[in-house]
């Protein structure tokens, strides 16, 4: 069963199923995040949709280039989350099933392509408390618990 964090299902919407990919990017204490500012300002792990016949890795690498701009490597699979949630962007509603993997943030190449965001790194602890959404929080809290 995979657990779900964030607002309760709506039982008067249709949601569309959207897979997605997420990493917890980890420098010593630090984590790589990404900042988006529409539609609601707030720090998020980096990684999004997997798009029609991509491959999930592929799909995570693409992400995190587009909202980081780093490049990353070590991918290993870590849990899985639902969410179900609004996306004004696609004036959708979905129900997000989130892939987390951890990995190292490997080398800067640039700026993120995607507009609206930005890379801003900040310590993980705090993180914890900063990342917009229950499922990502949940997931940076277990996975720094299990490594004390």
């Amino acid at each position: 069963m995979i657990r779900r964090y964030g607002e309760s299902v709506r039982p008067d919407m249709r949601y569309r199923r959207r897979p997605g990919v997420y990493a917890i990017l980890l420098r010593g204490p630090d984590i790589l995040t990404t900042f988006q500012e529409d539609p609601t300002p707030e720090f998020q792990l980096p990684g999004g949709g997997i798009d029609r016949g991509e491959h999930p890795i592929a799909a995570l690498h693409r992400e995190v280039i587009e909202e980081t701009g780093w490049i990353i490597g070590g991918l290993r699979f870590f849990s899985t989350f639902r969410r179900f949630a609004y996306m004004p962007e696609y004036d959708l509603w979905a129900e997000k099933l989130c892939a987390i993997y951890v990995a190292r943030p490997a080398r800067r190449i640039g700026p993120p392509s995607e507009p609206g965001h930005t890379a801003v790194w900040m310590p993980a602890v705090e993180a914890v408390d900063r990342l917009g959404n229950a499922g990502d929080r949940a997931m940076l809290a277990r996975l720094l618990s299990a490594s004390r």
